[in-house]
């Protein structure tokens, strides 16, 4: 049997759950994919989990391999 504590920390962890909005549900209802759901995590926990300096600079690693992965589809259609 799953221990109901522990499976509210997977469902519901509560360092994204403030405010009005479920971080995942955002991720998922603007479709913004791997890289930029992680720099909205990231920046949407930062205050809450413990480790503000962290989460950011974690949201700022995604956000410019984005960038890159942008630049690099540009260069692409460019040729």
């Amino acid at each position: 049997m799953v221990n109901p504590i522990m499976l509210n920390e997977i469902n519901k962890a509560e360092q994204y759950n403030k405010g009005k909005f479920e971080v995942i549900d955002v991720i998922e209802d603007w479709d913004l994919g791997f890289h930029l759901g992680n720099v909205i995590k990231y920046i949407a926990r930062h205050k809450h989990k413990g480790t503000p300096l962290k989460d950011l600079e974690k949201a700022n690693y995604y956000l410019k391999r984005k960038i890159n992965e942008s630049k690099n589809n540009n260069k692409k259609t460019r040729m």
